[in-house]
């Protein structure tokens, strides 16, 4: 059990150690216990396990399976952030490559938050008081509107949630933080 800190609150346990070879690199088997403690202990990436998030993402993964993307399904969106961030690092395996990636992360992020907070403000969506973020985005007139909003939503959350964990392994893994 954790220590409560002076705010009352318990102390999340400490991030768990990113574990390495003889040769002194990381042991990829150590990521999934790294990416569980950010689920489980900063809000940042645990919102991903929001009812109003999964429902986000189980409707775009209809969405993308009705309009013949070729995807693969996941059951639960805190399963496609997980794969999503060891592909990223079994696909970006140079300092180089993981700041790029990190970099086409925050700005993806960037755009879909401004574009979520634009459409917000035209059709006066209430998003911090609905419990359905598909069922607000019903305010919105057109079809193609409503979808953009909602992949945007998705984006936005799966981009906070990515670069947040990315950014802390990028720190373990190159003694530095990133830095765009």
């Amino acid at each position: 059990m954790s220590a409560p800190s002076p705010n009352g609150k318990e102390d999340p346990p400490p991030q768990p150690p990113l574990l390495r070879d003889a040769q002194g690199r990381v042991d990829v088997d150590s990521v999934p216990d790294v990416i569980q403690w950010f689920l489980d202990y900063d809000s940042r990436v645990a919102i991903i396990k929001h009812p109003r998030v999964e429902e986000v993402f189980q409707w775009k993964q209809e969405h993308s399976r009705q309009t013949g993307e070729e995807i693969f399904l996941f059951n639960r969106a805190e399963d496609r952030l997980a794969i999503g961030i060891i592909q990223a690092l079994a696909e970006n395996a140079t300092e180089r490559e993981l700041h790029s990636w990190i970099g086409q992360l925050l700005n993806a992020l960037d755009t879909a938050s401004k574009v979520n907070e634009s459409v917000s403000e035209a059709y006066r969506l209430d998003l911090a008081g609905t419990t359905s973020m598909v069922s607000e985005a019903a305010k919105i007139p057109s079809q193609r509107g409503r979808n953009d909003f909602l992949v945007n939503c998705w984006v936005e959350t799966l981009c906070t949630a990515e670069a947040r964990v990315l950014g802390w392994l990028y720190k373990e893994f190159y003694g530095r933080s990133y830095a765009p």
